[in-house]
């Protein structure tokens, strides 16, 4: 078989994994390299000519004219009487360049030389994507369920790459179908052997910090700076935002008219609630904002320690604490302080009567939960709506309706 003719049964591989036909040559010379160096222990009298341009490529021997006698290293050396069959004028001394065919290195050779290309191939082909998608880690990108397992999604690209989104990285209540498209960050990319292993999560912060930068003209042009991201998946996030603008509203342009510009980012979401904010550098001021929707009194910081003490008026404490505590949680996460919530008026009403009295009559798990929407005493439960607290408690309506009972008990007795 012809070089050119052999070069064009592996070009193949440059059609299916979509090579240049100059890295194709490069893996090529290669491959040939290694294989001469096994044949004769050493390339280094071997001149290998490619042309990518044809695709063609030629190996040409370079050995020392010897006398007929005086043959010792066949691989470097040539008998007189062969070189003259080369050409008639050689003498002792002289170099010859003689072509070599591949088909002259043997069946074998030419089996192991495909396997050891494919194999380089495949080399060259994970080592682009992994360098490919390491330069994208941190960005939105968009692939289609292919596979869905208890554990794992499997995506692929449009480039046949496949994508591997972890149930962890996955919002609580997403659910996929095959043929979905899913939109995530790379969140980062591990070699498994030679394998790369791309992973996308949808969980990240900085997932819910490019979709604003995707959704909203100001983020993405740098007129709107965020400052800072914390979420609860699929539950809650705060949103900090600055402008060196003045003439500039960060929130109101990040939340749009009646929410126009924020809610393609919440729908994405799994409908997960995002409260924006002004940033600022007053650490009081940015605890007061974070704690919203709740209206704080008045807050108390001891630098030291990063802990803060939030004065709140009794309706006001189930609102900055949030279901199952997840407004402060954020707010904390968000200002980088311990908070911890104050009720005005250190003492309770004087006919009020402390939650931990009905120990006897109502669970202690019950109590707890009350306790976590900022509700200690039994008037402040009482002024509640049932509806509500079912809403924002872990609670059945059965339940609250029999504590209820038994506190309105207490204060006809």
């Amino acid at each position: 078989m012809e070089n050119i003719a052999l070069i064009d049964s592996f070009s193949e591989f440059k059609d299916d994994k979509l090579i240049d036909r100059v890295t194709l040559m490069a893996i090529l010379e290669d491959v040939f390299r290694n294989a001469l160096k096994k044949k004769y222990g050493s390339d280094d009298n071997f001149d290998i000519i490619i042309n990518p341009d044809k695709g063609d490529m030629e190996i040409w021997q370079r050995r020392i004219v010897v006398a007929d006698d005086d043959l010792d290293l066949e691989h470097l050396e040539i008998t007189l009487s062969d070189a003259r069959k080369i050409e008639p004028d050689f003498e002792i001394g002289e170099e010859v360049s003689e072509e070599v065919k591949l088909i002259d290195l043997g069946r074998r050779a030419i089996l192991a030389l495909r396997q050891n290309l494919i194999s380089k191939i495949h080399e060259h082909d994970n080592t682009n994507l992994y360098k490919q998608f390491k330069d994208i880690i941190g960005e939105i990108y968009t692939a289609e369920v292919h596979h869905v397992r208890p554990r794992v999604v499997i995506l692929v690209d449009d480039d046949g790459n496949e994508i591997v989104l972890p149930k962890e990285k996955q919002i609580p209540s997403d659910f996929f179908r095959k043929g979905d498209n899913v939109k995530g960050i790379i969140e980062s990319v591990e070699l498994k052997g030679n394998k790369p292993q791309i992973i996308m999560s949808r969980t990240s912060e900085i997932f819910l910090e490019k979709l604003f930068e995707q959704e909203i003209p100001e983020v993405f042009d740098g007129l709107i700076m965020i400052k800072k991201v914390v979420r609860i998946p699929g539950e809650k996030a705060k949103v900090a935002v600055d402008s060196y603008d003045d003439r500039i509203d960060p929130v109101g342009a990040c939340v749009g008219m009646k929410g126009s510009r924020i809610h393609g980012i919440v729908r994405e979401l799994g409908n997960e609630n995002i409260d924006v904010i002004n940033y600022t550098t007053n650490a009081s001021l940015l605890i007061t904002r974070a704690l919203s929707p709740a209206k704080v009194s008045s807050v108390k910081i001891n630098e030291e320690t990063m802990h803060a003490e939030v004065f709140l008026k009794l309706e006001e404490v189930s609102k900055a604490i949030g279901r199952g505590g997840q407004n402060i949680k954020l707010a904390g996460l968000l200002t980088g302080y311990e908070l911890d919530v104050i009720r005005e008026g250190s003492t309770t009403e004087e006919d009020d009567v402390e939650l931990t009295e009905f120990s006897d009559e109502i669970d202690g798990w019950i109590i707890d939960e009350f306790a976590k929407i900022g509700l200690d005493t039994a008037k402040s439960i009482l002024k509640q709506d049932i509806a509500d607290l079912a809403r924002r408690t872990d609670l059945e309506e059965e339940t609250i309706q029999e504590v209820m009972r038994i506190l309105k008990e207490e204060f006809e007795n």
